[in-house]
């Protein structure tokens, strides 16, 4: 009996061993396992987001046709609190398209509360290439928002200004510049609204007379901005920022432009 039950038990060590090496060599297998494809999509996303940058074509396969589309700027540029699609750029993008004009690629050097400092320091630091067709530049606000000096505003957009002209290969007949908007016609300045209107007027004073100095076109789209007091579907849902309604009216404005030296 005592034997019986020795091999018995020898007989149930050996089977769980085999078992416990059979989980062991299972889990090594599946930690060496490569990603899903579900991961691997999840990774690509955000590296567009982190990028931002949107393509208006599959930039893995550029064509040689297509113009290359450089807009800098903060969050007037990236669209703060509007779809992608609804930005200013992209519907321009769209209006060219709809004329026979292709767009190979939009970038983007924006973010949301970017000074003319900021601007500047992050162009530098991607070693932009001079490769662009068409490069649009609006910045300002932020600078005017935190009481930066107007001659210190001044002497930054023009450097940035000249950044523009060397990223564009087609010189400064392919460089565009936007006045700042009026943030003071929306529900959010509207309180401060006559002091605001005060220092965008002056801030864009500056930027309007360089870029007429440098003869590059400018684009006054600040009057378009008032109109956001009468009209509340010219602003997004966040009360400050221009709704895609309003950024229409931009790439209206600018896309006949765009098509002119590009046709």
């Amino acid at each position: 009996m005592k034997k019986s039950a020795r091999l018995s038990c020898c007989m149930v060590i050996t089977l769980l061993s085999v078992i416990f090496a059979c989980l062991a060599c299972a889990k090594e297998k599946n930690m060496n396992m490569p990603p899903t494809s579900s991961t691997d999509i999840m990774v690509v996303k955000d590296t567009v987001r982190s990028a931002d940058t949107i393509s208006a074509a599959d930039t893995s396969k550029p064509s040689v046709d297509g113009a290359k589309f450089l807009a800098l700027g903060d969050s007037y540029t990236i669209g703060q609190s509007v779809d992608a699609s609804e930005r200013f750029p992209a519907q321009t993008v769209q209006l060219l398209a709809a004329q026979d004009i292709k767009v190979e690629s939009l970038h983007y050097i924006a973010t949301t509360g970017w000074t003319t400092f900021n601007l500047m320091s992050a162009i530098s630091s991607k070693n932009t290439a001079a490769d662009y067709d068409i490069v649009t530049l609006l910045i300002g606000v932020n600078d005017q928002y935190r009481g930066i000096d107007i001659g210190e505003y001044g002497a930054k957009f023009e450097e940035l200004l000249d950044k523009a002209v060397q990223v564009a290969r087609g010189g400064p007949n392919h460089v565009f510049v936007l006045s700042i908007p009026d943030y003071g016609y929306t529900p959010y300045g509207r309180g401060n609204k006559q002091q605001i209107t005060k220092e965008i007027d002056a801030y864009n004073a500056i930027n309007k007379e360089i870029t007429r100095r440098k003869s590059i076109t400018y684009i006054d789209i600040t009057p378009s901005t008032r109109q956001a007091e009468s009209d509340p579907s010219l602003v997004a849902y966040d009360g400050l920022h221009p709704s895609g309604k309003e950024y229409a009216k931009w790439a209206k404005m600018l896309a006949p432009l765009i098509k002119d030296v590009l046709k």
